[in-house]
């Protein structure tokens, strides 16, 4: 991949879940009301979906850190972690039926995910060099 698309992506997915965790924790009300399918999992826990949100301003910061400076991918996988986990969920919730929002679900939660690991997952010379510098760091 090239370094101005791997970029660009972290870029993007970074601020857009920095972006969905920040809403999270300022109106998570509303947030509750306006994402398509979340009430229909159960009623609103203010607790929970402020956790959510942390966990997205966490997967966010690690994507941002990654597309601001190559040398923290360690940091960009990490936070891609969880947006991978997150999407292996709802994947799983549309194998089980129980999905209403499948386009919504696989635009806005898995195809982000991929494109966040794949932006994250480093060159074979990257992963050369990183390995090395933890031989001397021993």
């Amino acid at each position: 991949m090239k370094t101005k698309t791997r970029r660009g992506i972290l870029l993007l997915v970074g601020l857009l879940s920095v972006l969905n965790g920040v809403t999270m924790l300022v109106d998570p009300v509303g947030w509750y009301e306006r994402v398509p399918g979340v009430a229909a999992t159960g009623p609103f826990n203010h607790h929970f979906v402020l956790d959510i949100g942390l966990a997205f301003i966490a997967s966010g910061a690690g994507l941002l850190a990654a597309a601001i400076r190559w040398a923290l991918w360690p940091a960009g996988l990490a936070g891609s972690v969880f947006l991978a986990l997150h999407a292996l969920l709802h994947l799983w919730g549309m194998a089980m039926g129980r999905s209403q929002t499948v386009l919504f679900d696989l635009a806005l939660i898995v195809v982000p995910a991929v494109l966040a690991v794949a932006a994250c997952w480093p060159p074979q010379e990257t992963r050369d060099a990183y390995a090395d510098r933890s031989k001397v760091a021993r």
